[in-house]
């Protein structure tokens, strides 16, 4: 076997065999792990020399890539034999020439050569997004929150959809935020127990239940009294719960939930609501349909598809459609629950705008789904076994991660026109002002790891990110969304570059904003197009990275490797040399020690991202109440309680979304900090815009 040709063939396929890791080392990689990626990608690679061959005669008889690209105004340029002739079919059933003046969106091109006549999606989309007009010339901030943890005394022991609501109406109205970004509020599994991470999802396709506001739901206000009684028993002993600061206990609150909305489903519908139903059923359609049947399956055979019996594997099997027909009512409650939730996430929007936000709620779209879950079920042409995606070693996560999650084919996602990625982009933009696209260099390259191996054994697979990046943007444009970029960690620069052209915006975080001698970078230096925060939900809140308690929590889970001493005195020296920085800039009195007096530090903190040119800046709701503990340690899964934490203080008391509302302190001190961009806010509330009504969804 020749090492040259398996390189060879691995590069043809868009498998890199070297990489450049974070300390800006060149790193071979390995031809066990070229040889399953490849395999991974239906690739034979047992005989590279032959294979190459193969792929190459394969390619040499095709008219067209699997999809052309070609951005608004510009001719589309397939790489075509001289002398075929090509038409283009319209989606919306016209027909016409190749050229520069296409419509977006996703056509049909057709070419003819020698006999031979083959087809290719066509997609044209935007060069470029634009930023809101409402925020024109302006800069402007939102909080950020992870949407489970912000628990009110209405709510059933986690964060909901009114809470959220209710969040961007206080923040837009007293405190001039422009936006609130959530964390993903993707499907979960349709029994405990549920994964508690919002970042692995059974699904992108479709939302959570689990945010539904059981008491939002207009059929709540047909209940019988004793039936609303019964209701109100199952949320009674989670909101006790939600009033302390345990750990949330997801499967208690779902089990309640979907008891109550069980009950809801059957209560006879007003006839508007029955035809609003339908309309919604109508507009779904059939990916609707299999998701529900995912759903009902899983309710019986578990959440991974990959062990049930092997006839229902195949969600387009006869025997799933014959079992379907069996359990139609529940398929029916789960295509309830979805229409549900679109308008409960519809109303959130809505009352954010009302308030005064010229963004709203901004949703995250997560990397991508577990493996065995309702996306890879319904794409399984598209979504791949026996490799996982996660990211290599870098600064503070040094054994590199893994996180279970299937990667999208490149070739067949592309051959399907990229239609199951925009039917997730479009379910996360239906509602949204913008939308945050966690690690979006996976739109150009993901790190694949082949299953078994640990995370630094992998290696990058490329994307075409013209057709990824495009149909982001597309979906952006046909919903009015603003996007931003998680661009953090190793990123190779173009990818920035174009990025920033097309539109998106980065995401810089201060703790990384360092020159090349490694000092913090003044606030003039920083980029304009980026979202600027402090911090992320995969990092210490301010007060526990002031006192480096989260290197003394990676050395106890046995995340570290070089000594703790060292690590410990690296992370003394980032936060002394920040501290000088705010002190020249006088945002911070010399004598302030950020060990004891944390939150004056937080504050001069985002006093300083003001400074800075980025267009948007975002507030953790973790650092504004003072809380310690981390949402999430990367590269845990059991050892910490990820995704668990809820909105506690300083001290460890939980805070309830009521008193954060109520507490003119911390709105004062917010006010303080960031006082250039909320425009002058008055002492008191606008009374020119109405506070959110008890209960703002019509009947």
């Amino acid at each position: 076997m020749s090492d040259e040709d398996l390189a060879l063939l691995a590069e043809e396929h868009g498998v890199a065999t070297a990489y450049e890791d974070w300390r800006g080392r060149r790193v071979r990689v390995g031809a066990d792990t070229l040889r399953h990626v490849l395999g991974a990608l239906g690739v034979d690679a047992s005989d590279p020399r032959a294979a190459l061959e193969a792929h190459r005669a394969a390619r040499a008889r095709r008219l067209l890539p699997p999809a052309v690209v070609a951005r608004a105004g510009r001719s589309p340029r397939p790489p075509l034999p001289e002398g075929a002739v090509t038409r283009v079919e319209l989606a919306d059933g016209g027909e016409t020439a190749l050229g520069p003046g296409l419509p977006l969106g996703v056509h049909t091109l057709y070419a003819e050569h020698g006999g031979s006549c083959q087809s290719a999606p066509l997609l044209v989309v935007p060069d470029r997004i634009g930023f809101p007009t409402a925020l024109a010339g302006r800069r402007c901030w939102g909080l950020m929150a992870q949407l489970y943890s912000v628990r009110s005394r209405a709510s059933w022991g986690m964060g909901d959809l009114r809470d959220l609501a209710e969040l961007a109406d206080w923040s837009a109205r007293d405190l001039g935020a422009a936006f609130a970004l959530v964390n993903p509020v993707h499907a979960t599994e349709p029994a405990p127990p549920l994964e508690p991470s919002p970042y692995l999802p059974v699904g992108r396709r479709y939302a959570s239940p689990l945010y539904i506001r059981v008491e939002d739901v207009p059929e709540y206000s047909r209940l019988e009294p004793a039936q609303r009684e019964a209701v109100q028993r199952l949320a009674r002993p989670l909101r006790e719960r939600g009033r302390t600061a345990d750990l949330l206990d997801r499967d208690a609150v779902w089990s309640a939930k979907r008891t109550a909305l069980e009950t809801l489903f059957h209560v006879q519908r007003s006839p508007s609501r029955e035809a609003a139903f339908q309309a919604y059923l109508e507009r779904e359609g059939a990916p609707l349909i299999e998701y529900a049947t995912w759903c009902a399956l899983a309710e019986e055979h578990g959440p991974d598809h990959r062990r049930w019996p092997s006839v229902l594997r195949d969600a387009y099997g006869q025997e799933v459609g014959a079992q379907a027909l069996d359990r139609w009512d529940r398929i029916d409650f789960h295509r309830w629950m979805q229409w549900v939730l679109d308008d409960q996430l519809a109303a959130a929007q809505a009352g954010a705008r009302a308030a005064g936000m010229p963004i709203g709620i901004v949703h995250d779209l997560a990397v991508g789904v577990r493996p065995g879950g309702s996306d890879s079920w319904m794409y399984r042409d598209a979504l791949l076994d026996g490799v996982t995606v996660g990211a290599p070693p870098d600064e503070f996560n040094q054994q590199g991660q893994d996180w279970a999650q299937p990667p999208w084919h490149p070739v067949r996602l592309a051959e399907q026109g990229y239609a199951p990625f925009r039917q997730v982009l479009r379910q996360c933009m239906r509602h949204a002002g913008g939308v945050r696209a966690d690690h979006v260099m996976g739109l150009f390259r993901l790190w694949w790891i082949p299953e078994g191996a640990s995370p630094d054994q992998g290696t990058y697979v490329r994307y075409d990110h013209e057709g990824m990046v495009g149909s982001l943007l597309l979906t952006a444009e046909e919903t009015g969304a603003l996007v931003i970029g998680e661009d953090l960690g190793t990123v190779e620069p173009w990818v920035r570059e174009h990025l920033a052209e097309r539109g998106v915006l980065g995401t810089s975080v201060l703790w990384f904003e360092r020159g090349p001698d490694g000092a913090p970078r003044r606030p003039e230096e920083w980029r304009e197009q980026c979202l600027a925060t402090v911090s992320t939900h995969d990092l210490p809140p301010v007060a526990s990275f002031l006192t480096a308690e989260h290197v003394e929590l990676r050395d106890r889970l046995g995340l570290l490797k070089r000594p703790a001493a060292e690590e410990l005195a690296d992370a003394e020296a980032q936060v002394e040399a920040w501290r000088r920085l705010l002190v020249e800039l006088d945002l911070l009195d010399p004598g302030v020690d950020p060990v004891s007096d944390p939150q004056t530090v937080v504050a001069a903190l985002h006093a300083y991202l003001v400074r800075t040119p980025a267009r948007l800046v975002g507030i953790a709701l973790t650092d504004v109440v003072g809380e310690r503990r981390m949402q999430n340690q990367p590269g845990t899964s059991t050892g910490y309680p990820n995704w668990r934490i809820p909105l506690t203080s300083a001290e460890g008391e939980p805070v309830l979304l009521d008193e954060l509302m109520a507490d003119p302190h911390l709105s004062a001190v917010v006010r303080r900090a960031l006082h250039p961009l909320t425009g002058g806010l008055p002492d008191e509330p606008r009374p020119d815009v109405p506070r959110l009504p008890p209960s703002w969804m019509e009947s």
